[in-house]
């Protein structure tokens, strides 16, 4: 006689001996789901397997049993781990929240020699000091700075081109360094300029304070120029020849550039992330126009919509996933920060994809007259006269009452992902944010209707692309698992 019983007789005595742990799901393509929980952990599945996974009706011997239990989203009698572990995942994404804000914007002051139609900023003219950041308010920004318990600071200079008013930038830093010799963080600078005016003795004083330069480039030089015109039509020129000086003298890695996406940016994918090859950089943000400024002042902002840049987006990352399979290594930022989330267990400190949203927990900017807003967005709403974010001025109020202030908590509150409707029970929750500023200024609350909010709308459909190359190519995985250093 047999010792042992047959396997049916044990796949019988679990079958339907399973719980369900916390899950979503949302329609992929077809008959495919995307399944999610908290951790981020995702699947794709087929409707007839997650109906009977629903109903407990799915056998252990289907081959998708196994990946189901151990990415938690059932728990049998086999093991007892799996809560526990998801928890230990689940606070390794949200770690970043114990460390609070670490970014610290600076703008040191609105004057700005360029002009350009998309302008997130109301900036002013060259010649308008009334602008500019004084060391009295300097002085008490960093008073604040130095309140936040994260272990690493990052103070970023920003304008107008806040090279225009160097001075305050560098008694800023070594007031910074000042305090630091007590203090002990993880101190970095950063420096947002559009290069027009950088010399050599501001090169000089980057080299010896470790400061990183952070710039613009929009594309080829027709493409530049017209985006980011300036008096003798040369912005292109200067960028390029600025990004040289600083690799010269800082080293290859301490220059970064961004791009904005604007009507004629969309015909040239292609050309605009050439143009960042032909430049030595490693990588492209793909970034649309945001809703501020004179972006809205030029009705530049309106000027595409969201399919249209999609499809802008995509055309590009198609190119780039070409690039990497020649042998050439090029990151898109966006998707990276993405897939950071959807294939590590930990979070990111980009703002817009965070929740409890960024605002004032991932960044707090100083702006040149004292006001302290929740964000840059924030801060760029407020220059159109719209000061729902700004948490107070550093020559009124103190740390614990900016912070606690309802213009900080109210917002978060009320457009967390994890309880906002059409939000929470999303399969995507894991990696998207609440953005409430966005939908503030777009859509007149700090939720937003998800149904016709572009944010929701532009981050869904790279969710699903990105997952959909996953599940359909190997080798694109394996690409987009070096973009997150796996």
């Amino acid at each position: 006689m047999s010792k042992f019983k047959t396997l049916d007789t044990y796949n019988e005595s679990l079958n339907g001996g399973y719980r369900l742990a916390p899950l979503n799901f949302t329609t992929l393509d077809g008959d495919d789901y995307v399944i999610s929980n908290m951790a981020g952990e995702y699947l794709v599945v087929s409707k007839p397997n997650l109906h009977a996974f629903i109903k407990h009706k799915l056998s252990p011997a289907e081959p998708i049993y196994n990946e189901l239990k151990s990415k938690h989203f059932l728990i049998d009698s086999d093991s007892n781990v799996a809560m526990d572990l998801m928890a230990l995942k689940v606070r390794t994404k949200m770690s970043r929240l114990a460390d609070f804000t670490g970014l610290h914007i600076f703008v040191v002051t609105l004057r700005c020699e360029h002009s350009c139609p998309y302008c997130q900023v109301s900036r002013q003219s060259e010649d308008r000091a009334a602008y500019d950041m004084s060391k009295e308010t300097a002085d008490k920004g960093l008073e604040l700075v130095f309140k936040s318990p994260s272990p690493a600071i990052k103070i970023e200079f920003q304008g107008g081109e806040s090279m225009l008013n160097f001075d305050i930038v560098k008694y800023i830093v070594e007031e910074a360094e000042k305090i630091n010799v007590i203090e002990r963080r993880d101190l970095q600078f950063v420096i947002a300029t559009n290069l027009a005016v950088l010399t050599d003795e501001i090169l000089e004083y980057c080299r010896d304070h470790r400061i990183h330069i952070s710039s613009s480039l929009d594309g080829p030089k027709e493409l530049h120029n017209k985006n980011r015109p300036r008096p003798g039509g040369d912005s292109y020129e200067r960028t390029i020849q600025g990004i040289k000086r600083v690799r010269d003298k800082l080293g290859r890695d301490q220059v970064s550039a961004l791009m904005t996406t604007t009507e004629a940016s969309l015909e040239q994918p292609i050309e605009i992330i050439n143009e960042y090859l032909k430049q030595g950089f490693d990588g492209i943000f793909l970034r649309p126009l945001s809703p501020y400024g004179f972006a809205i002042k030029t009705k530049s902002y309106k000027a595409y919509d969201v399919d249209e840049w999609l499809d802008f987006y995509f055309k590009g990352l198609e190119y780039i996933i070409e690039l990497n399979r020649s042998g050439t290594f090029f990151v898109e930022q966006y998707a990276a920060i993405i897939l950071n989330k959807m294939l590590t267990p930990f979070g990111t400190g980009y703002v817009d994809l965070t929740s409890p949203a960024g605002i004032g927990i991932g960044a707090l900017v100083y702006n040149y007259n004292g006001d302290v807003y929740a964000s840059d967005e924030s801060r760029m709403l407020a220059e159109m006269g719209d000061k729902h974010f700004r948490l107070g001025n550093v020559h009124e109020n103190n740390w614990e009452e900016m912070l606690t202030s309802e213009q900080l908590l109210g917002p978060l509150e009320e457009s967390f992902a994890g309880s906002a409707p059409m939000c929470s029970d999303c399969a995507f929750e894991p990696y998207c944010g609440s953005e409430p500023v966005f939908h503030h200024a777009t859509q007149g609350d700090y939720l937003g209707l998800k149904p016709t909010s572009s944010f929701c709308r532009r981050n869904m459909a790279i969710f699903r692309r990105l997952i959909k190359l996953m599940e359909t190519d190997s080798e694109v995985k394996s690409i987009f698992m070096k973009w997150v250093r796996i």
